[in-house]
């Protein structure tokens, strides 16, 4: 049952979407992103990781909301991480400069050994930092995070967010 991990983790992203949508009022969907990097897991080899992301923020607001999900495979061992992070960047909108951030995201472990231990389940806290780059059209970023869990991580990824135009 390799996929459940999976389906539950877009069900949990798309939950925290329609929360945050709901909750958050003045906030409003304004880009969809991607990213790319390394990730090196406590006892297992490093990795590539590939995600996805939204971003919802209020008008003039340095505060951005982003549901997202991360994944990871090396040597029989996986993980579907579907998180919730706030990000501050310090400059102003259309400006290259840092941010900082954190949040929570729950990990979906999957080893690919049958038995009693083939899955496992945790809870995660995210401490990340990066630089923005914005484009004519599009936001590009670098960033260096920490995950805090059972299997804790450093990951340095890059990637893209597309804003949308209201």
């Amino acid at each position: 049952m390799k996929s459940l991990p999976i389906v539950a983790a877009l069900t949990l992203a798309l939950a925290a979407v329609v929360f945050v949508a709901s909750s958050a009022g003045a906030y409003g969907l304004s880009g969809i992103g991607g990213r790319m990097g390394a990730v090196d897991p406590d006892h297992a080899d490093g990795a590539v990781t590939v995600g996805g992301h939204l971003e919802l923020e209020e008008s003039g607001s340095r505060v951005h909301l982003q549901p997202g999900v991360l994944f990871w495979s090396t040597n029989g061992l996986s993980d579907v991480n579907p998180n919730f992070d706030v990000m501050y960047h310090f400059a102003r909108a259309g400006r290259v400069g840092p941010y900082v951030g954190g949040g929570a995201g729950m990990h979906f472990y999957s080893f690919d050994v049958p038995g009693p231990n083939d899955t496992k389940t945790d809870l995660g806290a995210n401490l990340f930092g990066g630089v923005l780059i914005p484009s004519s059209s599009l936001r590009f970023f670098v960033e260096g995070r920490y995950v805090a869990t059972d299997r804790s991580q450093t990951m340095i990824t890059g990637g893209v967010t597309m804003p949308l135009h209201h």
